[in-house]
């Protein structure tokens, strides 16, 4: 049987006793120790893995055949501690200098009496150009297919800018080339300069935080990112997929001046308008003074030109017009048109004579139709018409009794007779 010395006892006593993490109160904490123990348990239970990181210092500790490296996160500010073996280190093609990107085959490790966690490396590998190359390749497939690249999203750069926002390294010849070339050609150029790092772990921090805050300006109507030439390794900051995005996510133009021609950063794909250098980005960004002066120049004589030729035209025109013979003498038109008239109204006049003397005619020969056929015609030859009282014609003597009132008309006139019973009319004897 074995025996426990009364520390142990007491521990594992206290493990017994003690609370989990959840019942813990400010009544009934877990000592520190607990804590710290607690943490090393669950670090023990995690699996040796690969990891990436930049080395950003090396301490070699000849002849103790351990050597302590630390290594920081490509994007944000963090690093770990990282003991390995000096065999490890000597056996790489090349040297573990500050600075170099590497991958790290490590085991986590918690040290309880100093609470910190370390990674102790058994293996270590740098990362090579092919690798990141094949990296930014996939990662260029992935931004591609979201439409990153498009360039329907793309934004047109303003004609002349109020204020151009430049991102660029300290002091760098980039900046120098931007300014003095955009100055050149449109001195009233103002710029709103943010010097950052441009190259190295804090780059793509410090060019995310002024992209930012020049995006938010309302008076910055442009921005250049620009930086000089340098190896794929100097230019990584600008295929960062965090800044990658944020050009994208921008709501200001955005030109990149990355390198070289022939250097293609993936934020050259993204940005609104690639320049090939700084110089061609200040091109790009301002139109030039003089070439507009001589464009206006060259407008107004054309326009100029336009306007004479145009007025020579219409003053042609009208010399044309007032040339004819009906503007030279108006009143040619006028006699000739009254002479028109004129006949016209005497054909109106006697067309109009001669349809009032058929007129005439008819209306006398119509006249005699009607004379002869009235009645009246009939009464003057001697004929009379004779009427009962109530106006009805006696045609037969029977319809009229003996001394009855009869109305006589004659044609000039009507008289009145009785009805006799003998005919007072004598006809004379026949010869």
């Amino acid at each position: 049987m074995t025996e426990h010395s009364p520390g142990d006892v007491a521990a594992a006593e206290h493990r017994t006793l003690a609370p989990t993490a959840a019942q813990t109160t400010a009544e009934n904490p877990w000592p520190l120790r607990q804590l710290s123990v607690k943490v090393g348990e669950y670090v023990a239970r995690m699996s040796p893995l690969w990891v990436e990181g930049e080395i950003v210092q090396l301490n070699r500790r000849p002849g103790s055949g351990l050597s302590f490296m630390t290594l920081r996160d490509i994007e944000v500010d963090m690093s770990f501690s990282v003991p390995i073996r000096e065999h490890v280190l000597r056996a790489l093609p090349m040297e573990p200098v500050p600075g170099a990107r590497v991958v790290v085959h490590a085991k986590p490790t918690f040290w309880t009496r100093r609470g910190s966690l370390q990674l102790e490396a058994d293996d270590i590998r740098p990362v090579g150009l092919g690798e990141l190359l094949a990296r930014l390749e996939q990662l260029k497939r992935v931004l591609a297919a979201e439409g990153l690249f498009a360039a329907s999203r793309k934004q047109p750069l303003p004609f002349l800018p109020r204020t151009v926002g430049l991102i660029c390294g300290r002091e760098s010849a980039a900046e120098r080339d931007v300014v003095v070339n955009a100055r050149r050609r449109w001195p009233a150029v103002e710029f709103a300069i943010r010097e950052v790092a441009v190259q190295g772990p804090k780059a793509v921090r410090e060019v995310s935080a002024a992209l930012r805050e020049l995006d938010s300006l309302p008076e910055v109507e442009v921005i250049i990112v620009s930086r000089g030439g340098g190896s794929l390794e100097d230019l990584l900051p600008f295929s960062d997929e965090q800044l990658v995005r944020l050009v994208a996510a921008s709501t200001t133009p955005i030109v990149s001046a990355i390198g070289h021609e022939v250097d293609t950063p993936l934020i050259d794909l993204v940005a609104d308008v690639r320049a090939s250098t700084p110089t061609d980005a200040a091109k790009r960004v301002v139109p030039d003074i003089q070439a507009e002066l001589e464009q206006l120049t060259m407008s107004r004589s054309r326009l100029r030109t336009a306007v004479r030729s145009r007025l020579e035209r219409e003053q042609s025109t009208l010399d044309a017009i007032r040339s004819r013979p009906v503007l030279e003498n108006p009143s040619t038109i006028l006699a000739g048109r009254a002479d028109e008239i004129r006949a016209r109204i005497s054909l109106a006049r006697t067309l109009v004579g001669s349809r009032l003397d058929r007129a005439r005619d008819e209306v006398g020969h119509l006249r005699r139709q009607v004379r002869a056929l009235s009645p009246l015609a009939t009464l003057e030859r001697g004929y009379a018409v004779v009427q009962d009282a109530q106006g009805t014609v006696v045609r037969d003597p029977q319809q009229a009794a003996v001394d009855q009132a009869l109305s006589v008309r004659v044609a000039a006139g009507r008289f009145g007779v009785r009805r006799t019973e003998d005919d007072p009319y004598q006809p004379p004897p026949t010869p």
